[in-house]
């Protein structure tokens, strides 16, 4: 349902630190109208023209705090990420992208679940691939979108 509000229009923009362009971020949303906690937030199966970014490859920036790895964001277990707020998604991409529209396809992980489920435990242990449809909450689907790198 809110799949196709996940990225706000015209944030994508190519990223750069002492003139040389790292990569690129683009700006999300929950999906969850609850929020999360933040530790829940397994990150983003992304792909820009074809090419697949994966979790190694993002931070994330929320809460007024820099980007962060997921693999700290896991141990975020006191913040919460509330449904009208913003976060930044950066993506390691040396070169970043080129002026021009792309297509994004993008599907958000959020380990959050109504009860439990038998994957809970093996989740905590070893979470799924974002885009593998685990753990993608209220975003089952991989949405695809058309963005101008602004």
């Amino acid at each position: 349902m809110f799949d196709n509000f996940l990225i706000r229009p015209g944030s994508l923009q190519n990223e750069a630190v002492d003139g040389k362009v790292i990569g690129f971020k683009l700006a999300v949303r929950n999906a969850n109208y609850r929020g999360v906690f933040l530790s829940l937030h397994n990150g983003y199966f992304i792909s820009v023209d074809g090419q697949e970014f994966g979790r190694d490859m993002q931070t994330f920036e929320i809460n007024g705090k820099p980007p962060r790895e997921f693999s700290e964001i896991a141990k975020a277990i006191y913040e919460h990420w509330d449904y009208g707020d913003e976060g930044i998604l950066h993506i390691a991409h040396p070169g970043g992208l080129k002026t021009g529209n792309h297509t994004v396809r993008f599907q958000q992980s959020v380990l959050a679940a109504y009860g439990y489920l038998p994957t809970d435990e093996q989740w905590v242990k070893e979470p799924p691939v974002p885009g593998s449809g685990a753990g993608s909450d209220k975003a089952p689907q991989i949405v695809s979108y058309e963005l101008e790198l602004a």
